[in-house]
C-alpha cells in the first residue's frame, strides 16, 4: 500500500486535489467561476454530490464578487462558519465577518421569545450597514427568518449562501431561497454545512486578485 502512494509537494497537494476532482465530476454546464465554487466544494467534502445539488442564481457568481470587492459584511450562523473563511482575503477587500450565535443578548432574547438564536441572529444582523451577504450552513430557521424578513420589506440581502445540513425544514428553507428574487448560491437537498458556506465564500473570494 505505500509503494502505492503519491508523492506530492506540500505545496502542490491542493493543485494535485483540483486535478483529480476535475477529472473525475460530472460534466456540467457551470461558467468558469461557478466551477470554481464547485470544486472548492468538493475539494472541503470529498463528495461530488455537490457537482449536482449547487444551484446559482442567474449571474450568482459576477454578482458576490462585486459586493464582496465593496467591503461587504458575511453574517455567519456558527462560529464554525466564521472560522473556515480566510482572514486575509477578507482583510485583502476591505470585508468583514461576523457571527452573533454567541452574544449574550442574541441568547437572552432567543430565550425569551422562544425561538432559536439563529433567527434572532438573522435579526441583528439585519441592522448591520452596508452590503450583507448572508452565509448559513446550520440552522434553517436562520434562512425561513431571512425569508419572511425579505417578504416584510425589513431586511435586504446583497447575497443568501444557503447550506443549512440536516432532516427538518431543511429542504423546505433552501427552497424559499432559491425562489427569492436575490442573488444566491444554495445547496439544495439535505447536504451542507458550516465548511460549505466557509468554502462557497473562499471560492467566491479567491477568484478576485490579491486575495490569496
Amino acid at each position: 500500500m505505500f509503494e502505492q502512494m503519491e508523492w506530492v509537494k506540500p505545496t502542490e497537494i491542493e493543485a494535485r486535489s483540483m486535478q483529480i476532482i476535475e477529472s473525475e465530476m460530472p460534466k456540467g454546464n457551470w461558467t468558469p467561476g461557478e466551477l470554481l465554487v464547485v470544486k472548492r466544494c468538493i475539494h472541503t467534502s470529498a463528495d461530488f454530490d455537490y457537482a449536482e445539488n449547487l444551484y446559482f442564481s442567474d449571474h450568482a457568481v459576477e454578482q458576490a464578487i462585486e459586493i464582496l470587492k465593496a467591503g461587504a459584511t458575511i453574517v455567519t450562523d456558527t462560529n464554525m462558519g466564521m472560522a473556515g473563511i480566510n482572514k486575509r482575503a477578507l482583510s485583502a477587500l476591505n470585508a468583514n465577518v461576523h457571527c452573533f450565535m454567541a452574544d449574550p443578548d442574541v441568547a437572552k432574547e432567543a430565550k425569551e421569545r422562544g425561538v432559536t438564536r439563529a433567527v434572532v441572529s438573522m435579526e441583528h444582523a439585519g441592522k448591520l450597514e452596508g452590503p450583507v451577504i448572508f452565509a448559513v450552513g446550520n440552522a434553517p430557521t436562520a434562512l425561513i427568518r431571512l425569508y419572511e424578513m425579505i417578504q416584510e420589506g425589513t431586511i435586504s440581502p446583497a447575497f443568501i449562501i444557503g447550506a443549512p445540513v440536516g432532516f427538518v425544514n431543511v429542504v423546505e428553507s433552501k427552497e424559499l431561497i432559491c425562489n427569492l428574487d436575490v442573488p444566491c448560491i444554495v445547496a439544495r437537498g439535505r447536504k451542507g454545512g458550516s465548511n460549505i458556506v466557509a468554502a462557497i465564500c473562499n471560492a467566491l473570494m479567491y477568484q478576485i486578485p490579491g486575495t490569496r
